[in-house]
């Protein structure tokens, strides 16, 4: 039924050179003023001009590859990306030089929303146009954000950092969950937030923390456009009042540790906990966690093998298979994203 694994992603630079370039190919067609470009990209520049979600994904289709040999599925795995290279223009001609026919891809994003599912099939379906007749037709795996592997590796990733937390203050710490902010217009037409907080309240239960929230992170975009909140640095403001004395963050809605992360968390977060004299400890996202690995491998299995078992955990069930055509359209306001 399927003959290839196609790895789905964002993108990003990997050395100076490509920060500009990169961030152009972010924002080309939305109304965003070149001093807001050239203002991230010194977020980049000051980890050399490298994100590391490239290398990440390198390492993580490494360990699909090794676990798919483990269990006897000989599928070759294809990586595209959205905004940097391996573009998957080039993936899907790559794809059909090598008579691939059809492809099952995995998109690096837990959750529904318009530039985390539609946009996605959107930059495969003009991929498909470009590499023209005979290119590979390509099935999406459905969203995974309340797949039980999910939910226990980012559970086990949260305990490890909650375990910094000094005992005695354990009960108090704050479990803040974070998730990438979109413009209200675009949380509007899909279940993102549903989702975001569905996946918290799950593993807040599993932790057995009584006390969380999720607020939001790395928004980009014009003042004038409202977007998803709390932000993270206002939330540790409020907690900060509140008398907190420990935060522990869990980027649950993310699976690597990118730009958004390494600087908006570790950077920017950290600063002003330590500003505030608050401790601050920050889960690692599931990257290669073998749970996640082989999550992965259970999505690809359940559809390779037209399995009608789908597991899931939470009250919302299993996300669908083929995604409706009128599933997270775009919003109606422009929006920006980075990564």
């Amino acid at each position: 039924m399927y003959d290839a694994i196609l790895l789905v992603s964002f993108g990003g630079p990997e050395k100076p050179d490509d920060v500009l370039p990169f961030l152009e190919n972010v924002l080309r067609g939305k109304p965003v003023p070149r001093e807001r470009l050239l203002e991230v990209a010194e977020h980049y520049y000051h980890f050399a001009g490298s994100s590391p979600i490239n290398s990440q994904n390198r390492a993580l289709i490494a360990a699909l590859e090794t676990e798919l040999r483990a269990h006897s599925i000989a599928l070759p795995i294809y990586w595209g990306n959205r905004n940097w290279h391996p573009l998957l223009a080039d993936t899907l001609q790559q794809m059909k030089t090598d008579g691939i026919q059809r492809a099952l891809a995995f998109f690096t994003s837990a959750y529904s929303s318009y530039s985390g599912c539609r946009q996605y099939r959107e930059n495969i379906a003009a991929a498909q146009q470009l590499a023209g007749e005979g290119s590979p037709q390509v099935d999406k795996i459905r969203a995974f954000y309340n797949h039980p592997g999910y939910i226990e590796t980012v559970t086990e990733r949260a305990a490890e950092a909650i375990a910094q937390v000094p005992a005695e203050r354990l009960s108090g710490a704050r479990l803040l969950f974070t998730a990438h902010s979109i413009p209200m217009a675009m949380a509007s037409t899909s279940r993102y937030v549903e989702q975001l907080e569905e996946a918290s309240h799950l593993v807040a239960s599993a932790l057995g923390h009584p006390t969380h929230r999720l607020v939001y992170q790395s928004r980009s975009g014009s003042p004038l456009q409202p977007w998803l909140g709390p932000d993270i640095l206002e939330a540790i403001n409020e907690e900060h009042a509140n008398a907190a004395r420990d935060i522990v963050v869990v980027p649950i809605g993310f699976v690597s540790d990118h730009m958004e992360i390494i600087f908006d968390l570790d950077t920017q977060a950290r600063e002003r906990c330590k500003e505030l004299g608050l401790t601050y400890q920050r889960a690692h996202t599931a990257g290669t966690h073998p749970r996640f690995v082989s999550m992965i491998r259970e999505l690809i299995v359940e559809r390779i093998t037209a399995s009608s078992v789908r597991p899931s955990l939470g009250c919302h069930g299993p996300s669908h298979d083929v995604c409706p055509i009128d599933c997270c359209p775009a919003p109606t306001m422009p929006s920006v994203r980075r990564a």
